[in-house]
């Protein structure tokens, strides 16, 4: 049986967050993937951190959901 494997969390700096609906919009698109297991937006920073399952997720789909919602994001440094 194989282990399961960690989930990992990463920040991603949002672009055109501008008012205070703009988190909750940029957390929903984040949410409804799959193996994403939790979204904190922090408005003040434009920064969403994701904790998520690395086998059912990837970086690169966490970014796209974003930015499909009009939100681009990338990977904070």
């Amino acid at each position: 049986m194989a282990l399961a494997a960690a989930p990992k969390t990463v920040t991603l700096d949002v672009k055109n967050m501008t008012c205070e609906l703009c988190p909750i919009t940029v957390k929903k698109s984040l949410d409804k993937m799959s193996g994403v297991r939790s979204v904190k937006v922090d408005f003040n920073k434009k920064t969403a951190v994701v904790t998520y399952d690395p086998d059912k997720a990837r970086t690169e789909a966490l970014t796209k959901a974003t930015t499909n919602a009009g939100y681009p994001s990338t990977l904070h440094k």
